[in-house]
């Protein structure tokens, strides 16, 4: 087997995996050039003649030139590849050359993707092309907090998140999300709309999956691994469509990308700041938590190695994280603590009197499928599955942590850990697993750390 190869075979295939599922959910939302031609400077790329040329079942033409563009430069990296003498390792100039390369096919396919939905959405209405919670509702939170409204107690019934149609819409009496999310976000809603006249919340998730990117870029050790842990992050068939709609998971994976990036710099003050990171990562959404157990453990046993760690020693070293999280959560939480308590978690976990319905890809169709329920909004004690397989695998995967120290088993564990919880939970969404898969690529590809902060 090959194993030098293997970076031309992952991008092909990541690359017609992104391409195929965004032209299936064109089929199911399309774009129809009527639209498209309303937006001037889009209906200027193309001779008025290859409109109709281009007209096609897949997709529109627009999106049609940029899988082609996409595709040649899949070939100029493939190219590339070839140059590299066979049994050496690739020079600087290679791996700057496929990075460019893997950097342009992401622009083609999801950042381009993005924005070319951020203007269908902004000539079509606020409830199109978009996906209801990451975007619609993040932004009407935003706009609840300046008017000095408390996003966890309104509901969201009168607002654009009322048009976007999926049965069973409990989710317009709750904000899942924690307050950093919005919180970061509305320094950007004011600057975009004092420039533009108008907003979209894929501005903010664009900017820092870019960044995102830069820093993975950075993170492996071997040079080699960077075009790998690159593709493996932009090009992530669930998460990229994910960014091109707008779920909100890449910009928890930012926070975590950059913690861990924070706690491999050589800097006396790297441990804080990563620590720091992590809690935003933390106030941002509840699958950043999972990571917990592995970065405590990691310190920990890191701290350890110069000598015995005291409890007070230990509580110094978390206090940055314990100030950042508790400065932001606590207003919120102490606001109303049971609205904040029912959106964050009741919600979810069923036990809200408007709770989220059972679905997904997990544990929850066996309970459908055998009729363990009256309804996909009844209550089911799902912690009892998520007990009994998450605690001796949080046992197993802490012991492994110990054993093997790295920053990068800190992503690993807590992939599985969160794909274990998510799977015997009350839903696994799809967006849940192009999570898992960040995760596992940076468990796979982090570097280890250059010295001890």
């Amino acid at each position: 087997m090959n194993l030098r190869r293997l970076d031309v075979l992952l991008l092909v295939a990541l690359v017609t995996a992104r391409v195929r599922i965004d032209t299936l959910a064109d089929l199911s939302a399309p774009r129809p050039v009527e639209t498209i031609q309303k937006i001037g400077w889009l209906a200027g790329l193309l001779a008025p003649g290859a409109w109709k040329l281009l007209d096609d079942w897949l997709t529109d033409p627009l999106s049609l030139v940029l899988i082609s563009i996409t595709f040649t430069l899949v070939l100029a990296y493939a190219i590339v590849d070839l140059w590299q003498p066979a049994g050496d390792a690739p020079s600087p100039r290679i791996i700057r050359a496929k990075l460019a390369l893997v950097g342009a096919i992401i622009a083609t396919t999801v950042i381009a993707q993005s924005l070319y939905l951020v203007q269908l959405r902004h000539v079509t209405g606020p409830a199109a092309y978009t996906h209801d919670g990451g975007v619609i509702q993040t932004e009407e939170t935003i706009k609840f907090i300046l008017q000095g409204k408390n996003p966890y107690v309104e509901d969201y019934t009168k607002t654009p998140m009322a048009e976007w149609g999926l049965d069973l819409r409990t989710a317009l009496y709750h904000y899942p999300y924690l307050p950093w999310t919005f919180l970061f976000s509305t320094p950007f809603y004011l600057l975009s709309n004092a420039a533009l006249g108008w907003y979209d919340q894929r501005f903010v998730y664009l900017l820092l999956f870019v960044l995102m990117l830069a820093m993975a870029a950075r993170l492996p050790a071997h040079p080699a691994a960077r075009p790998a842990l690159v593709m493996l992050l932009g090009l992530n068939p669930i998460m990229g469509s994910d960014v091109i709609f707008g779920q909100n998971d890449s910009f928890v994976l930012f926070w975590l990308v950059a913690a861990l990036f924070a706690l491999t710099r050589r800097h006396r003050l790297a441990t804080p700041a990563a620590l720091m990171l992590y809690a935003l990562a933390c106030a941002s959404k509840p699958t950043a938590w999972f990571f917990a157990p592995f970065l405590f453990l990691y310190i920990w046993r890191r701290d350890a190695t110069s000598g015995p760690v005291t409890v007070r020693a230990l509580i110094a070293r978390w206090l940055p994280y314990a100030a950042t999280f508790a400065l932001i959560v606590l207003p919120f939480a102490l606001w109303n603590p049971y609205n904040f308590y029912d959106d964050v978690w009741a919600w979810s976990a069923g036990t809200s009197p408007t709770a989220y319905q059972i679905r997904g890809w997990g544990l929850s169709n066996f309970v459908l499928a055998l009729n363990l329920v009256p309804s996909r909004l009844a209550y089911f004690p799902f912690w009892l599955p998520e007990l009994l397989v998450c605690a001796p695998l949080l046992a197993l995967a802490a012991w492994r942590q110990w054993r093997e120290n790295t920053p990068a088993n800190i992503a690993w564990h807590s992939a599985i850990l969160l794909f274990a919880f998510a799977y015997t939970s009350r839903f696994l969404n799809e967006n849940y697993l192009g999570f898992v898969v960040g995760l596992l690529a940076l468990g796979l590809c982090s570097a280890e750390p250059s010295e001890r902060a």
